[in-house]
């Protein structure tokens, strides 16, 4: 089984066309059964479309999600389509953006999608305020006892909405609705594994098992590479700025065999498409 994860910066990103076109052309090489992406963005003036016609799209009922045409999810999808690859997939909003943009998260996944959980884990729940988070989850036939969710939090010294109080709230709803089934959380936590006793140390604590550590074969796991929004008041390490850091993660809540872990889209494994680098996680089925 394999997974991708990406905070893909979508319609923000210079020479978006060609990113896109980057991006599915990889997917559709590595196959992925589940790929998680963050900060996918659309237009808020853009035309809402017909969700039976988003190439794959299931809603989550409890919710009015509207698909506009530019939505990075939906266009993912129908470059999929097109050439004979079917996801399906969901989407939720979060916040505005850049006074343009709705932000959410999207799931992908190759076996059909039975079941969708979105929730917030941000006190704030202002649509129009940036620091509104919420986390999206999947659960799929094939795996019909395993959840997937795309999780994008804070940072570790925000003093609105510290990264503490948003993972407490994650990991006490996650375990109600998980229960004893295997969980994976794919996303940009925005916590440097390097940085003891703040955000990586506070998941693996509350009993998280990072992919990364587990598996057989790794490389470095920095997944940014720069100084990227969010970070130039937070870094003051010369070598962080210069060599990056591991931000985003793939946990599981049970200890597994994980065969790779490797940073992905990074100009060395495949062409860069965001100002985070990917995750691709291989584990072996259970």
């Amino acid at each position: 089984m394999k997974f991708i994860t990406l905070n893909t910066h979508s319609l923000i990103e210079e020479n978006y066309e060609t990113k896109l076109h980057h991006f599915v052309d990889v997917i559709a090489k590595e196959k992925p059964h589940v790929f998680a992406l963050q900060e996918v963005n659309q237009s808020i003036d853009k035309r809402i479309v017909d969700k039976n016609n988003c190439y794959g799209y299931v809603d989550d009922f409890e919710v009015n999600i509207k698909i506009r045409e530019d939505n990075h999810a939906l266009n993912v999808s129908k470059m999929l389509s097109e050439i004979g690859l079917k996801y399906e997939w969901t989407f939720v909003p979060i916040k505005l953006g850049y006074d343009k943009y709705e932000e959410g998260l999207a799931i992908f996944s190759m076996s059909p999608i039975k079941e969708i959980k979105q929730f917030y884990v941000s006190d704030i729940t202002d649509y129009t305020n940036w620091k509104s988070r919420k986390m999206l989850g999947i659960k799929t036939v094939d795996y019909e006892d395993t959840w997937f969710f795309s999780a994008h939090f804070g940072w570790w010294d925000d003093e609105d909405e510290p990264f503490v109080r948003q993972w407490d709230t994650a990991n006490s709803i996650i375990k109600d609705i998980v229960g004893n089934d295997t969980c994976f959380i794919m996303g940009d936590f925005n916590s440097p594994a390097k940085i003891r006793n703040q955000g990586y140390d506070y998941v693996k604590k509350s009993g998280w098992n990072d992919t990364w550590e587990m598996a057989e074969f790794k490389d470095s796991g920095l997944t940014v590479g720069h100084v990227i929004d969010g970070w130039h008041d937070r870094i003051n390490d010369e070598s962080d700025k210069a060599l990056g850091m591991r931000l985003d993660y793939v946990w599981c809540n049970k200890e597994i065999k994980v065969l790779s872990n490797r940073v992905i889209f990074n100009g060395n494994n495949y062409n860069v498409v965001s100002d985070h680098y990917g995750v691709i996680v291989e584990i072996e089925c259970y």
